[in-house]
């Protein structure tokens, strides 16, 4: 969507705030819980790492070569409606929206769940880490709510911080290979066979910790030199993650028995105490905690920043496309966050372990659906002759098309689940309806259809015209 002209001038984030932005939003609290949700997987999940980083990179690359060709057009609402309309449209950013609740809420919960390892006093009480967890909602929301660069500012810093834990595993385990060190031949990681089931529910869990791939696109109206600035953005951001995770998360399986690390609350912090003793673990412990903080700020911006675009385009009321005096969508950012906390209430009395996985799943599922109409969505553009022809044009449409297949399959993989008693203490099995992502993922998107109905312009409404 096309920013108002007077706005042009006042974009505020640039190359390297957006690469924090997207570096920023994928490393939150979601790859320093994983080692523990994937302990069931073994090696599966070591192919799953493989398999879903590629398949992000080529994502990547689809929202790269989309916000080249439509720089101002603002993320995967205004794509997915140049290609097929106003429906879809708000049908995708619909669920999309409620995938960043879920995941705002899950990415909290993660941070909470390392906080409780430096002050135990969190887990000690029932609806105590809830409280913390919406106190950490309310501060970020008032950070974004002074100032898209103060947001800026604060994402780069936590960027920064949140790296180093990721980066100091990476290197442990860098090390430990290059030395043939026998840690990290665990038994149950290498024991285990190959199955295309295992490794398609463990991509579905892994792709979480990759979401936010988009994030500089969405924030386009924000944006100095989108077209320049958001696709190297984009690329880079994706490929420093995917690297430092794949080596990362290998390295903590590798160590910690598997009945061990899935019964763990800060599987890196546990990784660390065996080489670096207690005092590290607790340091790092706390950076893996900045890092949900530093995620769930750059997500908060992007939470408020969908209804506001949707408002603007007649399509949420106005409420939501107000800004302040410093250019932020306030309203909007209160409601999505109030939105949050209430899902941090609904969910105190599981353990922080259950409540995270079960959110990670059902944010996943949505957010896959956008990926994959997005995906669509540049396919029809290129045939369509509404991107630039030429060599990336073809690229492009490559990209896509593998796109979609992964974004596909690791739909179906959502509706998977490894609880033993729902699938007979079998590893894994097709998930009951009740609790089956795929499932709710589906009613999500169906109530989009009665909120459309009630929230499209009526005839004569002016309207913000797209790109």
């Amino acid at each position: 969507m096309n920013a108002p002209a007077p706005l042009r001038s006042a974009r505020q984030l640039g190359f390297w705030m957006c690469v924090a932005l997207v570096v920023g939003n994928i490393i939150g609290s979601g790859i320093f819980m994983m080692p523990a949700s994937l302990a069931p997987y073994g090696m599966n999940a070591t192919w799953a790492w493989l398999v879903t980083g590629a398949g992000a990179m080529v994502l990547a690359l689809v929202f790269a070569g989309l916000s080249r060709a439509f720089p101002e057009a603002g993320g995967p609402y205004a794509y997915t409606r140049l290609a097929f309309g106003e429906l879809p449209a708000f049908v995708v950013i619909w669920t999309y929206w409620v995938s960043l609740w879920v995941g705002n809420a899950a990415i909290a919960t993660g941070g909470v769940s390392y906080l409780s390892k430096l002050f135990p006093w969190i887990a000690e009480a029932p609806g105590r880490p809830a409280f913390v967890t919406i106190g950490f909602v309310i501060l970020l929301t008032g950070v974004n709510i002074v100032g898209a660069r103060s947001a800026g500012r604060l994402q780069v810093v936590t960027t920064a911080l949140k790296i180093i834990p990721l980066l100091a595993i990476t290197g442990l385990g860098l090390w430990l290979a290059a030395t043939g060190s026998p840690q990290l031949h665990n038994a149950h990681l290498t024991a285990t066979p190959f199955r295309a089931d295992a490794m398609t529910a463990a991509a579905t869990l892994i792709l979480f910790t990759l979401c936010g791939l988009e994030s500089a696109a969405v924030a386009a109206d924000k944006v100095k030199d989108p077209a320049r600035t958001i696709p190297r953005a984009t690329v880079l951001g994706t490929v420093v993650c995917a690297i430092v995770y794949i080596v990362a998360c290998t390295t903590v399986m590798a160590l910690i028995p598997g009945a061990t690390l899935a019964q763990s609350n800060a599987p890196f912090a546990d990784a660390a105490a065996i080489f670096w003793g207690s005092a590290v673990a607790k340091w790092l412990a706390a950076f893996a905690a900045i890092s949900a903080l530093g995620a769930l700020n750059g997500w908060i911006l992007l939470c408020g920043e969908l209804p506001f675009q949707l408002a603007k385009d007649g399509l949420f009321p106005r409420a939501f496309a107000k800004e302040s005096a410093r250019r932020t969508p306030t309203f909007s950012l209160c409601v999505s966050s109030a939105i949050v906390c209430v899902l941090v209430l609904m969910n105190y009395g599981e353990s922080m372990v259950q409540a995270f996985n079960f959110l990670v799943v059902l944010s996943t599922s949505a957010t896959l659906v956008m990926y994959f109409v997005c995906a669509l969505a540049a396919l029809k553009l290129v045939r369509n002759g509404r991107v630039a022809t030429g060599r990336g044009t073809k690229w492009l449409a490559a990209a896509a098309v593998v796109g979609a297949v992964f974004a596909l399959w690791a739909i179906i993989g959502a509706g998977v689940s490894t609880d033993p008693k729902a699938c007979g203490n079998a590893l894994l099995c097709w998930a009951p309806w009740k609790s089956n992502a795929l499932y709710l993922g589906a009613a999500l998107l169906a109530l989009a259809l009665p909120v459309y109905s009630v929230m499209r312009p009526k005839k004569g409404m002016p309207r913000h015209t797209g790109s």
